[in-house]
């Protein structure tokens, strides 16, 4: 009899900027190209209380402020968007661009490894069943390099197969888990933030930051081993 044959290991891939991308726009920016690498987090409604969205718009306001730039995109980026956005953003210059963006998603994850919200995620039964949701149709419709559950939100690095797309797919591991966590803890209402962050990886070497990123994430909140569930490729939960 002959062997079957190894599977071909999976190969990442960065934003291939000759081909289409898929940009859309809710409350955030969404690019999405199928065959192209994302890193995806989605949290826990009560993750960023008010208060701590507010300390947020705070510091990126003094960031604004001093670089003369337009402090309204502040609260925009954090809160509602402002009606004049894409006018405000348009104002900075490409490296002020990068600069904002990069704050604001420094501040975004410092402040969700802060661990506000009820923390739900910390008991190890719901971790497992929102990893099991994840990586259920991995090496089918989509490849997960690695994710981690933290105590408020997930970290997903993935990477869809053609015929596939993030939006579907990661609506469908929240709506299912949200219903299986709200029936296993004896309640109802909204578990999850509706719109998750994504960012679709534009080099290796991105791809490789945000790998040690998920690895080390828990390691920057400062949690103990049983507080989190971590998984990369080739292991077994």
């Amino acid at each position: 009899m002959i062997p079957d044959p190894k599977p071909q290991p999976v190969v990442f891939h960065a934003l291939d900027r000759d081909a289409d991308v898929e940009v859309s726009v809710r409350s955030l920016p969404h690019w999405f190209q199928a065959d192209a690498a994302i890193f995806v987090t989605f949290r826990t409604a009560d993750s960023l209380p008010k208060e701590v969205i507010l300390r947020m718009i705070a510091e990126l306001c003094e960031w604004l402020r001093n670089h003369g730039l337009p402090v309204e995109l502040a609260d925009s980026i954090f809160h509602t968007k402002h009606p004049n956005h894409d006018q405000l953003l348009d104002q900075l210059e490409s490296k002020q661009r990068r600069e904002l963006k990069k704050l604001a998603d420094q501040l975004f994850h410092r402040s969700l490894d802060d661990c506000h919200g009820d923390c739900l995620l910390k008991d190890s039964s719901l971790a497992q069943l929102v990893a099991d949701a994840v990586r259920k149709f991995d090496d089918v419709r989509y490849d997960l390099d690695s994710l981690i559950v933290m105590p408020n939100h997930v970290h997903v690095l993935v990477q869809f197969r053609p015929g596939y797309d993030l939006a579907t797919i990661s609506q469908s591991w929240m709506r299912y888990t949200a219903r299986v966590i709200n029936a296993q803890i004896g309640r109802t209402g909204v578990l999850w933030q509706p719109e998750p962050f994504d960012h679709i990886i534009r080099s290796a070497e991105q791809f490789e930051y945000l790998h040690r990123y998920v690895a080390e994430n828990p390691k920057k909140a400062k949690l103990e081993m049983g507080q989190y569930l971590y998984w990369q490729r080739g292991q077994t939960l």
